[in-house]
């Protein structure tokens, strides 16, 4: 009994052992998206290489995510109706709306505070590219020596696609800016770390109370 209560004791250590929050790398980056209704899909092309059309929603997201598959989308529910309300169409032209959303808190580099989300009509020649258009609402940019886009409106001040190690956390349920979402740290112990120390003291103490019954009885 009491080798079986050892080893389920030391089963319940490796439990807690694995009770902290689960580590990912990732690459901190602005990226790219289209929008059709409802619904943001990922952009197969770079902003230098993309032709949107008249009446296209794309957006913007700076966030730290392992791949397109983990990256967050942008926040915001306007359409195109709304966001160029205001920019009449213009023969030889087209008008792209872009949504720019400059993450959370979390996200920032260190120093540095996420500007509000923002929307923006950008009216462009009929050839021009996403960058074309975000040049004209949202500058400065700022790219890396291979093109990768580092900066919107100047966020952030310095840094480009680097590698961060974060607790992984669903995108779809980040908080707004200045607000905490649910999966980030309070500062406080976890669940699964809180769970396996009450497993670990109840052993032990099983444990002991089995080792005092034998003594009694060889007495």
């Amino acid at each position: 009994m009491i080798r079986r209560l050892a080893l389920l004791l030391l089963a319940a250590l490796v439990i807690v052992a694995g009770a902290g929050p689960a580590q990912a790398t990732g690459y901190r980056y602005w990226s790219f998206w289209d929008r059709a209704g409802d619904e943001w899909t990922y952009a197969t092309q770079g902003p230098s290489t993309a032709r949107p059309s008249d009446g296209d929603v794309q957006g913007f997201r700076f966030s730290v995510s392992e791949d397109s598959g983990d990256a967050a989308q942008p926040r915001g529910t306007a359409d195109f109706a709304a966001i160029c309300a205001k920019t009449p169409a213009e023969e030889g032209s087209k008008r792209v709306a872009l949504v720019l959303d400059f993450g959370t808190a979390s996200d920032a580099p260190s120093g540095e505070t996420p500007p509000a989300g923002r929307t923006a009509c950008a009216r462009v020649a009929a050839d021009a590219t996403t960058a074309d258009a975000l040049a004209a609402v949202a500058g400065p940019l700022r790219y890396d020596t291979n093109a990768l886009l580092c900066a919107i409106a100047g966020y952030p001040g310095a840094g480009c696609g680097e590698q961060v190690s974060s607790r992984k956390q669903d995108p779809t349920t980040t908080a707004a800016p200045g607000q905490k979402s649910e999966q980030e740290d309070d500062g406080g112990p976890s669940a699964g770390l809180v769970t396996g120390m009450a497993i670990v003291a109840a052993l032990a103490a099983a444990a002991a109370w089995q080792s005092r019954r034998r003594r009694n009885a060889d007495s």
